[in-house]
């Protein structure tokens, strides 16, 4: 977990990567969007390229501009964000209150909760997990 959290763990590297699985993909746009300044924002892009989570790519408009994209690596953190969504939702809003939170393409409706599944298939609770070190 520590090696993740320093790839992952400062807030604007996840803020950021929220944005870009948005579509949100422009420097000036990412900057404008989060009210970062330029300095944190151009630092946090650049680790995020360096370990493989982000990658420059021409504008998807044709313009010549580069955008941030997320690469496979970066995808993969999807679940990260969307639990952290979840767990904001449940303990840090009140009822009622507006949130971000993502919604399946096809239908446009909520997600359903993350689940931690075991090999097996079967669902379990954390009292069903321990956290161990394993080669």
């Amino acid at each position: 977990m520590a090696r993740s959290l320093d790839v992952i763990g400062d807030w604007w590297s996840l803020l950021i990567l929220r944005n870009v699985l948005a579509g949100i993909r422009r420097f000036s746009d990412l900057q404008k969007d989060l009210g970062v300044s330029k300095n944190i924002l151009a630092a946090r892009l650049r680790l995020l390229v360096d370990e493989g989570i982000l990658e420059m790519a021409p504008a998807s408009d044709g313009s010549a501009f580069q955008e941030y994209v997320a690469t496979p690596k970066g995808k993969a953190l999807t679940p990260v964000i969307i639990a952290l969504a979840e767990w904001g939702k449940d303990h840090l809003f009140d009822d009622g209150e507006r949130i971000n939170m993502p919604l399946d393409v096809e239908r446009r409706r909520p997600l359903g909760r993350l689940q931690i599944v075991a090999h097996d298939g079967r669902k379990l609770t954390m009292n069903d997990v321990v956290i161990t070190d394993q080669a």
